[in-house]
């Protein structure tokens, strides 16, 4: 035939030469899990909405966390359901809350496992917002001072890294300064940094038990319309001194993962979100799609979108899948 044209598909041909030119990879190094951590005893709750996930309670942590190094997963993210709640959400900044005492429990189990403290108020507010409350409005300025106390009373438990999701204005550097001024200039920020006011969250509201009780957050998460908003929002935090900058959720996010990614030189996680973890695991279970190969796409989608590091429920049941392989 007189034509030219490419033949991409030489390099197609057989597992060994698409293996040779994959251009990117998961490993299990690239996963964090997170942990739902509450009080009681012999506490095991699987959520309802997300299948294969629990709350549990502190006497059950050292058989997960077991099982999630011997996986060779590197890295949890904890949740906390405190006993009572009040209106600014004294139970995430008491050096025995359940956070700090989980952090305590697992440094103790498995010294090497990074323990990040996820720092927010909303699961420990009456009210399940992720600030101060006043005349019905989520207070910007007197939030920063009791997430900086959260900050640093999760870094005295040991906490590795601290992850602050709550969206504040200057959260970034208030809580680097409170951790600095306390001793803690070694622990790491990975911020929340573009935190979308987003519907995939509903299961995750179920299993952290912190529905807002009046109104919405979208006063102070983004609006899942705006993307050049999101590189104004991870701009201040890379100067505010973040190390980690955190696209949140992920999979209807992957244009503002890739834009982050190429505007900032920051390492980059995307939060793979319980709502997304529910439709497949759904979908899985009326027998829709195959589990395993979805789910090793989807992340996949998200590593060559920019992504460094990968929140999600998943975790464990991919360390298991790339194993086999």
């Amino acid at each position: 035939m007189d034509l030219q044209f490419t033949r991409h598909r030489r390099l197609r041909q057989n597992p060994a030469i698409r293996n040779l030119f994959r251009e990117h990879h998961l490993h299990v190094h690239d996963l964090i899990y997170p942990l739902f951590v509450i009080h009681g005893h012999n506490v095991r709750n699987e959520i309802s909405s997300m299948p294969g996930v629990f709350q549990l309670s502190l006497d059950q942590l050292e058989q997960e966390i077991k099982e999630i190094v011997e996986l060779g997963i590197q890295g949890v993210i904890l949740f906390g359901i405190p006993e009572s709640k009040d209106e600014v959400g004294s139970g995430a900044y008491h050096d025995h809350g359940i956070v700090q005492e989980a952090i305590r429990m697992i440094k103790q189990i498995a010294p090497e496992l990074l323990v990040i403290a996820d720092t927010c108020l909303c699961e420990f507010t009456d009210h399940g917002h992720c600030g101060v409350i006043h005349e019905g409005k989520v207070l910007n300025d007197p939030s920063l001072d009791l997430l900086a106390r959260t900050a640093i009373s999760q870094a005295r438990a040991g906490a590795d890294m601290i992850a602050p999701s709550n969206m504040m204005d200057g959260f970034v550097a208030v809580i680097r300064k409170g951790l600095d001024e306390a001793g803690f200039e070694d622990v790491p920020i990975m911020s929340y940094a573009v935190k979308y006011a987003s519907s995939f969250y509903g299961p995750f509201r179920d299993a952290a038990h912190s529905a807002p009780q009046f109104g919405d957050r979208k006063t102070y998460q983004m609006d899942p319309a705006n993307g050049r908003e999101a590189l104004r929002e991870a701009y201040s935090d890379v100067v505010e001194g973040a190390d980690i900058l955190m696209v949140k959720p992920a999979l209807a996010y992957m244009d503002i993962i890739y834009q982050v990614k190429q505007q900032y030189n920051l390492p980059l996680a995307a939060y793979n979100v319980s709502g997304e973890y529910a439709m497949i695991k759904a979908a899985a279970q009326n027998g829709w799609i195959d589990e395993k190969k979805i789910v090793l796409e989807m992340l996949t989608g998200m590593k060559r979108a920019g992504a460094d590091i990968i929140i999600t429920y998943f975790a464990k049941d991919v360390a298991k899948w790339l194993k086999e392989e």
